[in-house]
């Protein structure tokens, strides 16, 4: 068994398109308009180096981020060294977006959290 993707909701189906092609220099594919459901639209993001996609899905009855709430908690990306996490951490502080500072946690991890600008959390951790 394989995963192919993920999906998260969003408000703004264009700006997480622009977060994820900003900040993790992702492709994102053409936006598609569902025919069968009206107002829903998504995308899909493929970071480089991943197999997994992430699909980005809008529709007008999308409600705000509830802040933690049953369901996937986060999502994690390795960037292979405790520097990059810094460096990554640093680009998110300076926009407002950086939720943890980063540090050792314990279980093992050098990670950094930060937030998509719906509230979705990610790890970047060494």
């Amino acid at each position: 068994m394989k995963l192919t993707h993920l999906a998260v909701w969003t408000r703004d189906l264009e700006e997480a398109a622009a977060f994820w092609r900003d900040y993790f220099d992702a492709e994102v594919a053409e936006r598609y308009d569902s025919y069968n459901r009206s107002g829903f639209a998504s995308r899909f993001v493929r970071i480089p180096g991943n197999d997994t996609c992430i699909e980005i899905m809008e529709g007008p009855w999308v409600t705000p981020h509830p802040g933690e709430a049953c369901g996937w908690a986060h999502i994690a990306f390795s960037v292979g060294t405790n520097e990059r996490v810094d460096a990554i951490a640093d680009r998110f502080r300076l926009d407002g977006l950086l939720v943890s500072e980063p540090r050792r946690t314990g279980d093992g991890y050098y990670e950094a959290v930060v937030r998509s600008p719906d509230g979705t959390l990610i790890e970047i951790v060494e």
